[in-house]
């Protein structure tokens, strides 16, 4: 399998680097004029798949919008992934998973092996119970060319409290981006092993070269600006994915206006690292 990096890489050169986020909130839904049930929900993410899939280079689905309404709307999500690698967008499931052993590689085979209904081309994760917990996942992305975007420096308020924790070897989020880094030496033109940075976070004194991507939520309602971005990665922006959920789902759910929506959120960022 051709490693997550280097299909990334040709998306954001193909498409552009801008992530859609494809969160049916029950606020959402409303807005839409929908109501908070299956039928819904998934009128409501396929009709953003059609949207906006053919035009961005990742689409970024949180599992837990689909989860509350148990299998049903497990099925709706396993079409979104569907439909969106269909359309040749890559999909980043945003699951921020994170356990141990043989449950570790119960998570690895549900969202990255490509037998699994669920299989996306990238997956969140959380290492807060030590890096090595997510093994399992860095294996199954080695062995079917997936990608993971791993919780280093988030955009929450409740963040720091983990995060600017000391070790004996620096802070945690250090720790976490030297594994990163680790893990992508010597990857060409970028590695698979990405991390999750906030756009909202300020500033940062970690190093943030790891030779990875980054998945930088907070951009645009919540308050994150291309300008915060390059203050905070600095050369490392190139291989930034800004993501933005509801000022563009709330474009719909006229399929034009969402298109449209993502097309200026893609401009918008476009420069970015240049």
């Amino acid at each position: 399998m051709t490693p997550f990096g280097t299909r990334l890489a040709h998306a954001i050169e193909e498409r552009g680097r801008f992530c859609v986020g494809i969160d049916p909130h029950a606020a959402l839904l409303q807005e839409w004029g929908l109501g908070d049930d299956v039928a819904s929900l998934e009128r409501f993410a396929l009709t953003v798949v059609e949207a906006v899939a053919p035009v961005v280079s990742v689409v970024k689905p949180q599992s837990a919008f689909y989860e509350r309404f148990g299998s049903r709307g497990i099925a709706v999500l396993e079409r979104v992934i569907a439909e969106s690698r269909a359309a040749g967008a890559l999909v980043l499931l945003d699951v921020k998973r994170g356990d141990i052993g043989s449950t570790s590689q119960a998570y690895a085979d549900a969202y990255l092996d490509p037998a699994s209904p669920l299989a996306s081309d990238a997956v969140t994760a959380s290492p807060f119970l030590g890096f090595g917990s997510l093994d399992p996942m860095i294996e199954a992305c080695r062995r079917h060319g997936g990608g993971l975007f791993v919780l280093a420096l988030t955009s929450n308020k409740e963040g720091p409290e983990v995060q600017h924790a000391r070790t004996a070897d620096g802070t945690v989020a250090g720790n976490v981006l030297d594994h990163l880094r680790r893990l992508n030496d010597g990857a060409a033109p970028v590695g698979s092993f990405g991390a999750v940075v906030g756009a909202t976070i300020g500033s940062t004194a970690e190093d943030l070269d790891i030779n990875g991507p980054f998945l930088v939520p907070g951009y645009g309602a919540q308050g994150g600006t291309t300008e915060d971005m390059r203050r905070i990665f600095g050369a490392a922006a190139r291989w930034a994915l800004p993501s933005s959920s509801r000022e563009v789902l709330r474009a719909g759910p006229d399929r034009t206006a969402l298109r449209d929506a993502a097309v200026r959120g893609n401009e918008a960022v476009h420069g970015l690292g240049a």
